[in-house]
């Protein structure tokens, strides 16, 4: 447990390119899921700003979830919505308690 790594991926379409962002975030769940390390994956909508999306992760190592990153389906998914974003923050965590 202590090397388990958390992201946090926060991602914010443009107006009018939600349903674009949603389309393609969705795309990325079932295979991530089955990648080694990944413990989950779950994808968020806010529920007042339809723009905002969340990727809470829960991965066995770093170095998996780095593995993953490196995946061509993270590369279709930024060219399919390349220019649809806004904003895009991720967060590495470690639980602390």
């Amino acid at each position: 447990m202590a090397n388990q790594l958390t992201i946090v991926a926060r991602i914010l379409a443009k107006p009018g390119k939600d349903e674009l962002v949603k389309s393609e975030l969705l795309k990325l769940i079932e295979s991530t899921r089955k990648e080694e390390g990944c413990i989950n994956y779950d994808l968020h909508q806010d529920n007042e700003n339809e723009n905002l999306f969340l990727f809470y992760e829960n991965w066995t190592t770093r170095e998996l979830w780095q593995k993953h990153m490196a995946n061509p389906h993270l590369e279709q998914y930024m060219k399919a919505t390349e220019g649809a974003i806004e904003d895009f923050t991720l967060n590495e965590m470690t639980i602390i308690g």
